[in-house]
C-alpha cells in the first residue's frame, strides 16, 4: 500500500498542491482526475521522484521512503510518460534493457530474458529490433510500458496514457492496465479523461484546482 501524507507543493510564491494525503490500495488502480492546470501532472511527478516536495511524506507497506532517492536497491514508482521519452537512437529492447543494466547493474542476459517476456505479453514480439520512428503510437505506448515494466516497480503511474490516442487505441490501453491489475500490479493514471478513469480505476481521486 502506497501512503502519502501531508503533500505540498510549490513553485515560489504558488501553491499547486496543498496538503493532500492519499492512499493507493495494494492490486488496485488510482486514477487521479483534474481540469487541465490542477496540478494532476505535478502530483504524478512528486509520486514519481521528478519533483522534490517542500512537505509530505511517502510510504510503502508502512515504510517510508524518498521517491527522489535514485540509489534505493527496490524501484519502488515506475512512469510511462505522456509522449513516452523513448530513445529514438535506440531499438525497442536497447530502450528497454537501458535501465535495469545502467541503474540496477542487472546482467544483460538476464534483463533481455525479460524484456522479451514482457513484449511478447503485451503483444510485441518481434518487435525488439525495430526503432521507435518504426513503431505505431500504439505500439509506442506499450514498449514504455514494457520499459518501465522492465526496472520491476511495485507500482506503474501514466501521465495522460490516452491523450494523443483515437478511441480503439483507448480502449487497447485501458485492456493493458486491467491486464496488468490482473497480474496484480498496483497503478496509478492521471488522465482528463473521466470516461476512461471510470473505466479503469478502483478508486478515482480528483484534484482541484488551487485559487
Amino acid at each position: 500500500m502506497l501512503e502519502i501524507k501531508n503533500l505540498t507543493k510549490r513553485f515560489g510564491t504558488r501553491t499547486i498542491i496543498d496538503d493532500l494525503s492519499m492512499t493507493v490500495k495494494d492490486n488496485e488502480i488510482m486514477a487521479i482526475v483534474g481540469p487541465s492546470g490542477a496540478g494532476k501532472t505535478t502530483l504524478l511527478r512528486c509520486i514519481t521522484g521528478l519533483e522534490s516536495v517542500n512537505t509530505g511524506e511517502f510510504y510503502w507497506k508502512g515504510t517510508k521512503f524518498d521517491p527522489t532517492n535514485t540509489t534505493q536497491k527496490d524501484t519502488i514508482i515506475g512512469v510511462v510518460f505522456q509522449d513516452y521519452q523513448l530513445f529514438p537512437n535506440l531499438t525497442v529492447l536497447g530502450n528497454i534493457t537501458l535501465a535495469p543494466t545502467m541503474v540496477k547493474k542487472e546482467p544483460m542476459t538476464d534483463v533481455k530474458k525479460y524484456a522479451r517476456e514482457l513484449l511478447s505479453r503485451l503483444g510485441l514480439e518481434g518487435k525488439e529490433n525495430l526503432y521507435p520512428y518504426q513503431l505505431s503510437g500504439g505500439q509506442k505506448q506499450r514498449v514504455a510500458i514494457v520499459r518501465a515494466l522492465a526496472m520491476r516497480p511495485k507500482i506503474l503511474c501514466y501521465d495522460e496514457p490516452t491523450s494523443a490516442l483515437d478511441p480503439a487505441l483507448r480502449d487497447e490501453v485501458a485492456q493493458i492496465i486491467l491486464d496488468l491489475k490482473q497480474q496484480e500490479m498496483t497503478q496509478i493514471v492521471v488522465t482528463h479523461d473521466m470516461d476512461f478513469a471510470k473505466n479503469v480505476a478502483d478508486e478515482i481521486q480528483q484534484v482541484k484546482q488551487i485559487q
